[in-house]
């Protein structure tokens, strides 16, 4: 390979030569597409299992209280479902993205192969992989699409990643590189701010309209004890769109809440529903919600969103809302990943100079386990949200609270387990996990 390449201004030529291995960039999701559909085939839904982690005593326990809670969440679920056509776009709108990624990928020189994988709903991720060594790929370059690193959502695609790599004599031998987050880069940043410029336009008062970025939450936990740089990131992230708002003339306040939450444990805050509820007390009228953590269309944005943020925003006393799409294919959003990923080639195979490099640089500097060991050195199971056994007064009655129901609900799986019998018997819940 002979190439020419400037990081940073998006200025790359590359010429291959006949002998040029293949290169694919598999992009990875974390999403289900139909919640309901993957508890009917046993798949794991998402969040239960990754959230509620018990004590050592308890942890035979896990699995069936993630399958139980995921039963109490199916009448939710297909409600949501239901209230946006039945089923989530984004696999669609995930293979659209590929195939633009890809397009992009060819005009600008570089005949790479775009693989999607996800980790909840098919094509997962072990299926990917096996379609890339079918195809006889030799390099590769892994792209999570979130925008922002957090040891929940790519960390934990990584981890995954890296137990394949490690149990495939394929693999081990594959030359990759990985781009840990993205959220700083220029494509994205002007394609985030033109979406935001292009829907504050559709107000009668421009400059009157509060900008609310919510994001995908995390537990706290994660943040405080794991060192997870989601939270940095994020907010770095509603900095520098604001900062390209700015450029333009847009002045517009700003706040950024989490959404999403689950379970009886403490998340990053503050909460989108709170805040919506104190935007509307402090006397704020027009509300431009910006997804910042999403880059496609599904449930959390069609429905938690679009209705249930929507429907409690105006009953808070906000008179005007607004809500920013996802980026889907938006050309600019692409050809800057695209971009990325032609950035990244000459690290493939290569190895990170530092920890503290890998953190700075707006390209990869090496492979999976390098980027875990930059951004989850210690591999350890994630901490859990809220510490289970202990006694006295506790920092919110969400979390005495969610300890008592907690507590409740592994008695009822204890005696479930012991005896053989029990409603979640009778539902095939248990019986299908043995």
């Amino acid at each position: 390979m002979v190439s020419h390449i400037s990081p940073y201004n998006g200025n790359v030529e590359y010429k291959f030569t006949g002998e040029e291995a293949f290169v694919g960039a598999p992009l990875f999701e974390g999403a289900v597409e139909e919640e309901e559909e993957a508890l009917k085939k046993k798949i794991k839904p998402p969040d239960e299992e990754d959230i509620i982690r018990l004590p050592r005593l308890f942890r035979f326990l896990q699995r069936p209280l993630a399958q139980f809670i995921s039963v109490l969440r199916a009448p939710k679920s297909r409600e949501g479902y239901a209230s946006i056509g039945g089923g989530s776009p984004l696999r669609r709108i995930t293979d659209a993205q590929a195939e633009e990624l890809r397009n992009f990928l060819w005009e600008k020189n570089v005949p790479a192969d775009v693989y999607v994988g996800m980790r909840y709903w098919h094509p997962f991720t072990e299926e990917a992989i096996e379609q890339i060594k079918r195809d006889g790929i030799t390099k590769l370059v892994v792209l999570p699409l979130y925008p922002q690193f957090s040891i929940s959502t790519s960390g934990s695609s990584l981890r995954l990643l890296e137990s394949i790599f490690r149990e495939d004599e394929y693999l081990v031998n594959m030359q990759h590189t990985v781009i840990p987050s993205w959220y700083q880069r220029k494509g994205y940043i002007k394609a985030m701010a033109d979406l935001i410029e292009k829907e504050l336009r559709n107000f009668d008062c421009l400059e009157q309209v509060m900008i609310f970025f919510s994001a995908h939450g995390v537990p706290l936990a994660y943040v405080e004890e794991a060192g997870d740089p989601y939270k940095a990131e994020m907010e770095e992230c509603v900095d520098l769109i604001m900062e390209e708002l700015e450029t333009r003339k847009i002045t517009n306040a700003c706040t950024l809440a989490y959404q999403s939450r689950v379970g009886p444990v403490e998340w990053l805050k503050p909460y989108t529903d709170e805040t919506i509820i104190e935007l509307g007390q402090k006397g704020v009228k027009s509300l431009l919600a910006v997804p910042i953590s999403f880059v496609s269309e599904h449930i959390e944005t069609l429905e938690e969103i679009d209705v249930e943020y929507k429907e409690l925003a105006l009953k808070s006393g906000i008179k005007t809302w607004g809500r920013v799409p996802a980026l889907g294919c938006e050309p600019t959003f692409i050809s800057d990943l695209a971009d990325a990923v032609i950035e990244s080639l000459p690290y493939v195979g290569a190895m990170a100079v530092s920890n503290l490099e890998a953190r700075q640089s707006l390209v990869p500097l090496g492979s999976v386990e390098e980027l875990l060991a930059a951004y989850d050195s210690q591999r350890r199971e994630l901490p859990p949200p809220v510490t289970m056994w202990e006694w006295g007064w506790t920092r919110s009655a969400e979390t005495w609270n969610g300890r008592a129901a907690m507590l409740a609900v592994l008695v009822l799986l204890a005696l479930e387990v012991t005896t053989g019998e029990g409603f979640l018997h009778q539902w095939g819940v248990l019986s299908s996990l043995r």
